[in-house]
């Protein structure tokens, strides 16, 4: 038999094996918090006592940080959205590394969806029984997307143990309470649905990475 050998290099995994085993447990956590205030608030068309003393310091803020949050709030709307996806895009097919723009897509795409589906499930409201606010769009958007570019940069650079980590969970926070805070300061959500927005993001990312993963392995031939 002959044997070929392949100058093929392996593919990169855009959940690098030192995130995989931290992110397990968070995701868990964040999924737990979103059905638990799902239920809390289920119905509700008001804030809670916590949303009411957040919203008492954050909401109605003047400029220049209103202009701050309206810029934040710009970057979850579907011409922002659809500028920062495009343009990481574009970064991982011009690296070649095509497994992380298909993640981009499925893990921002996948957070936005879920928090779409729990909306009428949950059936929150503010400013009137049209508006759906529990859990926010945006917040699990953009956390979504950079706890995203958190990973490629921990995969890309090579990143293991507490470095990687570091990187990976002080990202998705920062992202949410950017976010979170243009939604609440805005009027546009509770404090509470900023905070479920970010643990749909953190529940759902790691496991969109794992499955892109699985499912790029699983078409890879093998070589011999």
């Amino acid at each position: 038999m002959v044997t070929h050998r392949s100058d093929e290099r392996p593919a990169r995994a855009v959940l690098p094996s030192a995130s995989s085993a931290s992110l397990g447990p968070v995701a868990a956590l964040a999924a737990l918090i979103v059905v638990v205030l799902g239920v809390l608030y289920a119905g509700d068309g008001g804030p809670g006592a916590v949303d009411a003393r957040i919203q008492s310091v954050v909401d109605g803020a003047g400029p220049p940080w209103r202009h701050i949050a309206l810029a934040t709030d710009f970057l979850g709307e579907p011409v922002g959205a659809a500028v920062l996806v495009g343009a990481a895009v574009t970064g991982c097919l011009l690296v070649r590394w095509s497994r992380a723009a298909v993640l981009v897509v499925v893990a921002t795409g996948l957070a936005v969806g879920v928090t779409k589906l729990l909306k009428p499930l949950v059936g929150r409201t503010i400013h009137g029984d049209d508006n759906l606010s529990y859990p926010s769009g945006h917040t699990a958007f953009l956390t979504a997307f950079v706890l995203v570019v958190a990973l490629l940069v921990t995969g890309r650079r090579g990143l293991g143990g507490t470095a990687g980590t570091s990187l990976v969970l002080t990202a998705a926070p920062a992202a949410g309470a950017a976010m979170g805070w243009a939604q609440v300061a805005l009027g546009a959500h509770y404090p509470t649905d900023a905070l479920g927005g970010w643990c749909t993001a953190l529940a759902v990312t790691p496991a969109a990475a794992w499955l892109v993963d699985r499912v790029a392995d699983a078409g890879r031939p093998e070589r011999r």
